[in-house]
């Protein structure tokens, strides 16, 4: 490595030391933040989620969760260059084995994981009694005391919502965070673990196109089969809110900003103003989530616990499943190191704003997509030394077959000359 590339590598290592390393501790942070707002200021939260677009009385999108996950998203879109991904055809192999993982097998390993654990091994300590009060579902309008999916219709403070067993409500998060792959911080794993940075920003960029086409159909299902019914329009609304907007936005800006400014003016100036508008935005929504949650928390601190059992089992399960698939379709490592990443991570921040906009800021399932984003450091950095001290499998599988295309051809010579 020369010098300049070792200054340029160093730099960008300390960009990440600020945010990206430390994310574990910023959301145990918050979750103490929170908790306190909630128990000195439970009235703050309860106000910020009544700052929402309502369709009748039912509150359908929340304003502050809205705005912040649009500053979450859009840094991530307008970094994306789109022309790439006409171009990702010449690499079929790694985009199809990330596609495959991503949408064919980690939504369904993750409900099935999940309901294990939650409905299951950890029902009993949950308290199979509990339940959790979530919004009734956009559109609906059920009389008290009529059954939807695994709910009953009650009425708190006044509001007509679901009473549902509260491990279904965590449930419900789990399912949420299996069908949105690829985040942002996936960038950073790929490029920690030495990958391909063009193809994980390419796959970036595929996997926010797929989730316009497949996050409605695969979250009403699952959500369904849980028995948390929802309307499928409340989740397209949800995917077109959350990632088409910004999707948009960044797009069109991103042409803007290029042509006006140029290419190092993006990098250099514009791109670092948004990393701590992104920060103050995560951290502000997770403060929030946790303001309604610090009751639950303090009566049983090991909930945390028990819903970050099975996301960790599935993590692990879908990168290995990918990067294990890799070496048999003889990726690069380069390649197979981010394929096996973009599976293993979520899109947290679909995840907590679809929770909250069809189950409630206060609902067990917004709970457990934070819980998501609280193991996503740890986990995936265990994930990150893992692909680094295994680079030798993919270079050794190169290597061998090299020298088998090699002894073939001293095969041929040797038979033509005798």
């Amino acid at each position: 490595m020369s010098n300049t590339e070792g200054s340029s590598t160093t730099r960008n290592l300390k960009g990440l030391s600020v945010f990206e390393r430390y994310l574990s501790l910023w959301v145990g942070l918050c979750i103490v933040a929170g908790v306190v707002l909630g128990r000195i200021a439970p009235g703050v939260a309860a106000f910020m989620d009544g700052l929402a677009i309502y369709v009748g009385d039912a509150p359908v999108v929340s304003i502050p969760i809205a705005v912040c996950l649009f500053f979450m998203m859009y840094p991530i879109m307008v970094k994306i260059d789109f022309a790439e991904v006409l171009k990702a055809g010449r690499n079929a192999k790694p985009v199809g084995l990330t596609l495959f993982v991503n949408w064919a097998v980690k939504p369904f390993s993750m409900y099935a994981i999940s309901i294990f654990f939650l409905g299951s091994v950890f029902v009993g300590l949950i308290g199979p009694d509990l339940v959790d009060h979530v919004k009734m579902p956009l559109g609906l309008d059920l009389p008290v005391g009529a059954t939807h999916g695994a709910g009953t219709v009650v009425v708190v403070k006044g509001v007509k919502t679901l009473a549902v067993p509260l491990w279904r409500s965590y449930l419900a998060g789990a399912i949420l965070l299996g069908i949105a792959p690829c985040t942002a911080m996936v960038l950073v794993w790929g490029y920690l673990a030495k990958g391909n940075d063009g193809h994980t920003l390419v796959m970036v960029a595929i996997n926010s196109l797929t989730m316009l086409v497949l996050f409605g159909p695969l979250g009403g299902f699952l959500l369904g089969v849980g028995r948390l019914p929802v309307p499928w329009q409340a989740l397209f609304l949800s995917i077109g809110i959350y990632v088409a907007l910004p999707l948009v936005a960044g797009y069109f800006s991103r042409k803007w900003i290029l042509r006006a400014k140029g290419g190092d003016w993006f990098k250099e100036s514009f791109l670092p103003l948004l990393t701590p508008v992104t920060i103050v935005a995560l951290l502000i929504t997770l403060v929030l989530l946790f303001s309604f949650k610090g009751d639950v928390i303090l009566a049983n601190p090991l909930t945390i616990l028990w819903i970050a059992i099975p996301l960790f089992i599935q993590t692990n399960f879908i990168f290995w499943l990918a990067y294990g698939l890799a070496r048999l379709l003889r990726l690069r490592y380069e390649d197979a190191a981010p394929s096996a990443m973009i599976g293993a991570s979520n899109h947290f921040e679909v995840a907590i704003a679809t929770s909250v906009m069809l189950f409630g800021l206060a609902s067990g399932a917004a709970l457990a997509t934070v819980v998501g984003v609280l193991i996503e450091v740890p986990v995936m950095l265990m994930l990150v030394s893992i692909c680094k001290r295994t680079r030798s499998w993919f270079h050794l599988k190169e290597a061998g077959h090299v020298a088998s295309l090699r002894r073939q051809e001293e095969g041929v010579t040797g038979s033509d000359i005798t």
